[in-house]
């Protein structure tokens, strides 16, 4: 499948190397591209870049028309500004994935929400984008679980929140492939209220548990 990954931090570059190491054609989105590979020196995109050479960069726009699904693992207070870049023709008709979280620093740590309650960073981005099927997932986990959930001892629980059946699935199919064994269909885009808002006991839990690799689990 050709793959848009939207965003160069870590989430995006975990996502894309576990992407294209499963076979999928992936290219990540940027800015800049010729910017973003200059960056050079230890933690720098550029030498990751050239550590995952079957990972393509290209602009928002470039990455996103040329994929089947667009995955949003931008900063989520940037994540709308990165969509308009890559612009709604890019996206009209597709999946696009979001993986990202609505967190305000602005008061220092642990971060708020910029947006809970009756709304969502998942439902901006599908009213922003009607055309396209916004599937909201993985935000519950840190993104080396979210490339490699086995690294913990047993299954976790993710999340499926979105509007189209169809997007779901292709979706759902994508998590199985990253290794992901109970996933819940939580409804429409509304309910991406309720796992963005995990975030605050996750953060707790990040701190009490003195490192981030965990994950939530529904016994049922």
């Amino acid at each position: 499948m050709d793959i848009a990954v939207l965003g160069t931090g870590i989430v995006g570059r975990t996502l894309a190397a576990r992407f294209a190491e499963l076979g999928h054609t992936v290219t990540i989105g940027t800015r800049d591209p010729k910017d973003t590979l200059a960056r050079t020196g230890e933690g720098e995109f550029g030498d990751w870049a050239a550590r995952n050479r079957a990972v393509g960069v290209a602009t928002f726009a470039d990455a996103a028309a040329a994929a089947r699904l667009v995955v949003n693992a931008s900063n989520g207070a940037a994540s709308l500004d990165v969509l308009e870049l890559a612009g709604a023709h890019q996206l009209a008709g597709k999946v696009l994935m979001d993986v990202a979280n609505p967190l305000d620093f602005s008061h220092g740590m642990p971060p708020t929400l910029f947006v809970k309650d009756t709304d969502s960073l998942g439902e901006q981005i599908q009213r922003a984008y009607p055309a396209a099927h916004v599937v909201k997932t993985l935000n519950t986990v840190n993104a080396s679980l979210m490339a490699h959930p086995e690294q913990l001892p047993e299954p976790g629980t993710v999340f499926v929140a979105g509007n189209d059946a169809g997007a779901k699935a292709a979706v759902a199919g994508l998590l199985a492939e990253l290794g992901h064994r109970d996933v819940i269909d939580l409804g429409d885009i509304t309910a991406a209220r309720g796992t963005e808002m995990m975030l605050p006991v996750w953060l707790r839990l990040w701190g009490a548990l003195g490192g981030p690799a965990f994950n939530f689990k529904i016994v049922r």
